[in-house]
């Protein structure tokens, strides 16, 4: 593996000293190419150089340790030996973590899609706390959210809601909170005080951008509706809400949130790029993009990724069995990063291993 470096070193040379052509910078999508390999090198050739370094230093120090017999020298390269493997080995495993494989989709905006489940009322309260928890989370980040589409409930529940995050890197860690999310509390609708449990599930697919997904126009059915809030409130006079539907596929998407049909029309495109992106990934076998019906289940409180537990203000990780007894830092978005933090610990943790398996 080390040995493979220094195509990096060289690439990496290269791209620097393209960077300082002239005809480079008069092309600012070659320019821009150009500088995100460099900063995407940058970290392996610096941990590559000083990997070089540290064994240059050994083989020094291991040298002088033969060829000399005076006490203090031997000394001194004994412990120049002792600081420089241990240097090595920690160099070796920034090294691992930097050449795992990356996933394409990391650099993306995201669409989360929060649906209630199992629970009645209860359960799209739930959905509604979840996403409080992403859009605080996301603004803790400096990250964008905007609404797609909302389904609420007289109680000011959400049965289902689909928004959108941009910000730098927001896939490469929301991913992780695909799947079914369940919570233990007594509802506010129970007069008897008796504890419950309900779920909502979360989707969260990378957005797609228009080279990624060519639809055609022919494909697209589009009709408009009038748009309303819970139990009819909110009525638009004019029919401003968009339905828009993927005849090929038979997927059809929904927004209603903005009061130009125009905005509604240019959200729903988006959301249905996505969709279409993350099938297309799926067919062609994607290894780090689960199928939709992987990522968020039935809805059924047996099948969950995290449990909310409120009497015991605990926050559980199923995957990875880790209990944060911070409920209301995580549900304010404030200690969410805890346990993403964590499963990113975990995945890589996984990754090395199936690396040196293969090796």
């Amino acid at each position: 593996m080390f040995e493979n470096l220094q195509v990096f070193e060289n690439r990496y040379e290269e791209v620097s000293q393209k960077l300082y052509d002239p005809q480079s910078a008069a092309d600012p999508a070659l320019f821009t190419a150009l500088m995100k390999e460099s900063r995407e090198l940058e970290p392996i050739v610096t941990a590559y150089r000083s990997y070089q370094s540290c064994l240059d230093a050994l083989k020094g120090a291991r040298e002088l340790l033969e060829e000399t017999s005076d006490r203090e020298l031997r000394e001194m390269a004994q412990e120049e030996i002792k600081e420089n493997e241990e240097k090595q080995a920690r160099l070796e495993e920034e090294i691992k973590l930097l050449l795992l494989p990356k996933d394409p989709n990391d650099s993306r905006n995201v669409v989360i899609e929060i649906r209630a489940g199992t629970g009645g009322e209860e359960a799209a309260l739930f959905a509604y706390d979840l996403y409080r928890m992403y859009t605080a989370y996301a603004e803790n980040r400096g990250w964008q959210t905007e609404i797609v589409s909302l389904n609420e409930t007289e109680l000011g529940g959400f049965k289902e809601v689909c928004f959108m995050v941009d910000g730098q890197g927001a896939y490469s860690r929301l991913k992780y909170e695909s799947g079914a999310h369940r919570v233990q509390r007594v509802p506010v609708t129970d007069s008897h005080g008796k504890l419950q449990t309900s779920a909502a599930t979360v989707a969260v697919l990378p957005e797609a951008e228009e080279v990624d997904v060519e639809i055609d126009p022919k494909d697209i059915e589009f009709a408009v509706f009038r748009s309303s809030g819970a139990g009819g409130q909110h009525i638009n006079k004019t029919s401003s809400a968009v339905r828009l539907t993927h005849v090929p596929t038979g997927m059809v998407v929904e927004c209603q949130e903005e009061r130009s049909q125009l905005q509604n029309r240019e959200k729903a495109m988006r959301l249905l790029r996505s969709r279409l992106l993350q099938q297309e990934q799926e067919k062609a076998g994607a290894q780090l993009a689960q199928s939709r019906k992987s990522q968020v289940g039935s809805g059924d409180r047996s099948e969950k990724i995290r449990t909310y537990n409120f009497p015991q203000s605990r926050v559980t990780d199923h995957r990875i069995g880790l209990d944060l007894f911070k409920l209301e830092q995580v549900l304010a978005g404030n200690a969410l990063d805890e346990l993403i933090d964590a499963l990113i610990a975990d995945d890589r943790a996984r990754q090395l291993e199936a690396l040196g398996g293969n090796g």
